[in-house]
Formats: structure tokens, C-alpha cells, sequence
């Protein structure tokens, strides 16, 4: 097997959990911060402090063969560990860049903190790797929830930021128009309570996933074996705290503001809306219409224009790749 299939297969393993059935084999579980998982490439760790908790940022920084002089910054979306990156990072080194993909607080081998998540503690936390490791400037690469974040940071340190370059990213809507507020007490409650087959036809209907089911499974082994971590409900209340970050903190309103660059590159078949199941009946079919959204906020912006790829879901960058790769760096290129 090739190195990058090797690589792409842990970044696949990585991604998603879900709850094992009674009747299954007990299995090795995973730790809270993806320990007994391997990433595709050495994982380092920055110390932290958020709101006087001492916390821990994993990040992965691969070196390109022949240096370009530039580096990428891989932000990740909210059911994914950095890992699952590993074909864009190849894509990337192979083109020059010198590439960092953290896993955010809160999520992949990062600590989970005991507080709540928001936006600009985790915009700091970035900042402050890229302080760490030297670097300047950046082309932002996000996805999803990574998204909404590379806007945040965007906005926040725009010194710091050349291109952005959003896939497939949430938030190009408010969806507090759209759902009321849920207590985190009752989304615990109905996450602890989905079963691995409820998962696997949630990711199937909110991402359009075009992958064969074999890589699916995969995603949700990971979750199998995060339950049985004796810190399990530490990890469950951390990964329903960024839900409600998410809906509590919009950035469709900031998105028009940017002043970079910028590329969005969209799904045809993406219509991922967070909240939606819980957002009345006459209002579900209002929302996650990703593509179109992203083309209107194209046009408010100063340089910026969508890109939308046919038969891909919210994982454009797997469903296409070809195409993805190909836009990605005449982009970036400019």
C-alpha cells in the first residue's frame, strides 16, 4: 500500500464517532483526546491557558520537499480530527507549502476543556500556535465548522491571514432565525442515546456523502471505541458545547466583511444545517442551501467568488478531489 493511502485510510479512521451496539464484541477504547489512534503524520502539543485551565493544543507541521516559502493552515470541521486532512496536506506539501493543521480545544488530541467553547478563545488559541512556530501570515484552508472560525480569525488578525479559502463551510446563515434554543442538557441526552446505525443515516442525510460504505464504517468505529473511555461524558459535554457555540455565534453577518481573497468551494448536493431537525416543520426546507448562499455572500464580499463542484456532498474535498486539488491551488497560486 502507498504511502498516501496508508495516510489517507488513519485520516479516514479518524474522523467520526458513534455508540456500540449491545450486542457487539467489547473493543479498545480510545482516550478522550484520540489516545490509541495514529495520525498520518507526528502529532506536537502547545500548553495553553483558557479561562485558568491548563489545556493542550495538538498540531501536526508537515514540511514540504521544496519550499515555497508559504505556509497553509488546515482548520477542521466540528465531527473531524485534523487527520482526516491527510490527502490536502499531501496536495499542499507536494506544492511547496509548509502546512500546520491543529486539532482545535475541544476536539481530535487536543484537551477538552471544562468550560464552554467559543470562536475568539479558539482564534487566540490559533494565533498563538502560529506565534509559536514563527509564522507570520498564512493561507487559511477550512472546512465546515472550520469555516466560521477561518472567518473569525479573518476578521480578528486580517494582518495575519493572505487567502481564505472556505470548503464547504457552515454558518453562511444564522440559524437562530430558523431553531430555538436547545438546552445542552437535552442534546446530551439525545447524543448519548444515537445508536450506530442512527449515526451512520445521520451522515449519510446531513453531508450527501457520496464515499462507499466501507469508508464510512470507519467514521464510526471511531466513536464505538471513544465511548468507552472512562472520560467519556468529559468529551460529550465538550463536543455538545460546540454546538451551541456554533448556533450562539454567528458569522454569516461578518462574512461580507472580509478583506481577503477569498474562494468558497461548495457541494452541489451540501445542505448540512445544524440545528435544522429541531427547527419547525414550515422552516426546515429553508435552510442549508449552501451553494446558493455561498455565491449571494461572494458578491457582497471585496474579492471573493464561489465555486460549486456537482455530485459532492459537504465532504467536497473527499467526494471530488481531482477537482478540489485543482482549485485549491490556482487559487492559491494567484
Amino acid at each position: 500500500m502507498s504511502r498516501f493511502a496508508v495516510a489517507l485510510c488513519a485520516a479516514l479512521i479518524a474522523v467520526v464517532p458513534s455508540i456500540a451496539p449491545a450486542a457487539e464484541a467489547p473493543r479498545e477504547p480510545y482516550g478522550i483526546n484520540l489516545e490509541g489512534f495514529a495520525y498520518p503524520y507526528p502529532v506536537s502539543l502547545l500548553p495553553l491557558v483558557n479561562d485558568g485551565e491548563q489545556l493542550r493544543m495538538a498540531y501536526m507541521d508537515i514540511a514540504p520537499a521544496q519550499p515555497n516559502g508559504r505556509t497553509a493552515l488546515l482548520l477542521h470541521g466540528r465531527n473531524f480530527p485534523a487527520s482526516y486532512w491527510a490527502p490536502v496536506i499531501r496536495t499542499l506539501t507536494e506544492a511547496g507549502f509548509r502546512v500546520v493543521v491543529p486539532d482545535q480545544v475541544g476536539f481530535g488530541k487536543s484537551s477538552k476543556p471544562a468550560g464552554e467553547l467559543h470562536f475568539d478563545t479558539l482564534a487566540r488559541n490559533t494565533i498563538a500556535l502560529l506565534d509559536h512556530l514563527g509564522i507570520a501570515r498564512v493561507e487559511i484552508v477550512a472546512h465546515s465548522m472550520g469555516g466560521m472560525l477561518a472567518v473569525r480569525i479573518g476578521r480578528a488578525y486580517p494582518d495575519r491571514v493572505a487567502h481564505l479559502v472556505l470548503t464547504a463551510p457552515i454558518g453562511l446563515e444564522d440559524y437562530r432565525m430558523y431553531v430555538p434554543p436547545i438546552p445542552t442538557e437535552k442534546i446530551i441526552e439525545t447524543e448519548d442515546r444515537l445508536t450506530a446505525e442512527g449515526y451512520r443515516k445521520q451522515l449519510e442525510t446531513n453531508y450527501a456523502l457520496k464515499l462507499p460504505p466501507e469508508q464510512v464504517t470507519p467514521f464510526i468505529d471511531a466513536r464505538f471505541n471513544l465511548k468507552g473511555s472512562a472520560d467519556y461524558p468529559r468529551w460529550l459535554k465538550s463536543f455538545v458545547s460546540s454546538y451551541q457555540m456554533i448556533y450562539r455565534e454567528p458569522v454569516v453577518h461578518e462574512i461580507p466583511l472580509l478583506t481577503q481573497p477569498t474562494l468558497f468551494i461548495m457541494g452541489a448536493d451540501d445542505h448540512n444545517a445544524p440545528g435544522r431537525p429541531s427547527a419547525p416543520e414550515a422552516l426546515r426546507g429553508r435552510m442549508g442551501q449552501n451553494a446558493e448562499l455561498a455565491k449571494a455572500l461572494a458578491t457582497q464580499m471585496r474579492d471573493a467568488r464561489a465555486e460549486v463542484i456537482g455530485n459532492a456532498g459537504h465532504l467536497v474535498f473527499l467526494d471530488a478531489p481531482k477537482t478540489y486539488d485543482r482549485l485549491l491551488l490556482e487559487f492559491l497560486g494567484k
